[in-house]
């Protein structure tokens, strides 16, 4: 199990951190203004104060405290196709290098296997060095797309709006609970 620096701790949120989720998200989604792979209007958008009000009541939410114990960095998860689904994972870049994105996902990966699910899966870009190889180095692997699940290819849908989704990709990690 990976670990964090001393002055860093991963726990659950609050609602009265919403706003400060909110910020990471921000400041976490400025990292893709140079790749040319999100529309203009995804570069200012963030996750919806109710969906993480909602994560936080279904305990899908597992943030990242930095130093005085604000929160640094976060993974939003749900249930999807019997799989923990990470919806996102994003680490404000003033904390970032510090291994805090890979001790969240060791973490989403321990909340599917006490759920006893199999896997945790996501979608990802498939190249840019902080999505794709970063978890393909945390064990997950590609699916092929001749088996994405329905949900996959809504997901997919949905995502084509403001993601250039030819460069992205569905991928899995084993949960091993059985």
């Amino acid at each position: 199990m990976r670990r964090l620096a001393e002055d860093y701790a991963i726990s659950r949120s609050t609602q009265d951190e919403i706003p400060a989720l909110i910020a990471i998200d921000l400041a976490a989604g400025a990292l893709f203004a140079d790749t040319g792979l999100l529309s203009p209007d995804a570069l200012t958008d963030h996750v919806p104060p109710e969906v993480f009000e909602q994560a936080i009541a279904a305990s899908d939410l597992i943030i990242a405290r930095g130093p005085a114990q604000q929160p640094v960095g976060f993974a939003l998860t749900s249930r999807r196709g019997g799989t923990l689904y990470l919806d996102q994972i994003s680490v404000h870049p003033g904390h970032g290098r510090k291994g805090i994105g890979a001790v969240l996902v060791e973490r989403v990966v321990a909340e599917a296997k006490l759920r006893k699910l199999r896997c945790v899966t996501l979608s990802t870009f498939r190249d840019l060095a902080w999505n794709g190889p970063f978890y393909r180095r945390l064990g997950f692997r590609e699916i092929a797309r001749s088996r994405l699940a329905d949900w996959m290819l809504d997901l997919e849908t949905v995502q084509a709006a403001s993601l250039d989704i030819s460069q992205r990709c569905f991928m899995k990690r084993k949960v091993g609970w059985l």
